[in-house]
């Protein structure tokens, strides 16, 4: 059986980070790519990052360019995604997720975990 499951999110102010983790269980891990999508209650989910099982290709919504960074330790299993300088729009459930094949899309990714809060306040 295959679980995700993430953590790290909280509430934190505008300009602050938080770092979220996510580890895998019941799969090869390093045969997958890894990835964070968000959703906002009332909005479809989102993109935000995707890195490849060999950590040579990564991949970032504009949105979030240059504030937010995939990493992977598959020595872990685990999938990480550093954030900084948050905004209130960050404010979503962040979900991980894998995918077997290299094209990042939401419809791509097989596995899901159950979601971790991230709000940032004003």
């Amino acid at each position: 059986q295959v679980q995700l499951v993430e953590s790290g999110g909280g509430l934190v102010q505008a300009g602050g980070s938080l770092r979220l983790s996510c580890v895998a269980s019941g799969l090869t891990f390093r045969r997958y790519a890894m990835g964070w999508v968000r959703q906002t209650p009332g909005k479809e989910r989102e993109f935000v990052a995707a890195i490849s099982w060999d950590v040579i290709n990564t991949n970032h919504a504009p949105s979030v360019k240059c504030r937010f960074t995939i990493s992977r330790d598959n020595a872990k299993n685990t999938v990480f995604m550093q954030m900084n300088n948050l905004k209130p729009e960050d404010t979503a459930v962040y979900y991980c997720a894998a995918t077997p094949v290299p094209i990042y899309t939401i419809g791509n990714f097989n596995y899901w975990g159950q979601g971790t809060h991230v709000t940032v306040s004003s």
